[in-house]
């Protein structure tokens, strides 16, 4: 992924109130069950930094988040980096209120270039995994 490749965008509608989507992406006991189950913290706070492990094949992705900006029920954003490899990115979570649901859309910039040769980090990978991570394990969990 690059600077400058397009944002990706997903958007999911839930039938769910708006504070049951904002527990679902801020609450750690709620993360764990369809994000990465093995994020040891997270409080929706800016400033706040954790880091864990993922593994694929023989590669490791140690994930490192820092939060960087909250607004309670509406929105919160933090960055990615990879202890391991270059780049970053930075993941925008915003909320909007319907008549009997909640919109997500989720909003992935990058801010410094990936290495073209992990193929986790080709943009079709991170536009799947984002689809998975949103529309599928997301949703099942709050629907």
């Amino acid at each position: 992924m690059k600077t400058t490749d397009d944002l990706i965008i997903v958007e999911q509608t839930f039938n769910a109130s708006l504070e049951s989507v904002w527990d679902a992406i801020t609450d750690i006991n709620m993360m764990r069950k369809w994000y990465f189950n093995n994020i040891p913290d997270f409080k929706a706070s800016v400033g706040f930094t954790t880091q864990f492990d993922v593994t694929n094949g023989d590669r490791n992705f140690r994930h490192q988040w820092k939060v960087t900006e909250v607004i309670p029920y509406k929105l919160i954003n933090y960055e990615w980096t990879f202890n391991e490899y270059e780049g970053r990115s930075n993941s925008l979570f915003e909320l909007s209120e319907n008549v009997n649901s909640t919109t997500l859309k989720l909003t992935v910039k990058v801010l410094e270039d990936f290495p073209d040769d992990v193929e986790e980090f080709k943009r079709e990978s991170c536009i799947a995994g984002w689809n998975y991570f949103i529309n599928n394990q997301l949703k099942q969990f709050i629907d």
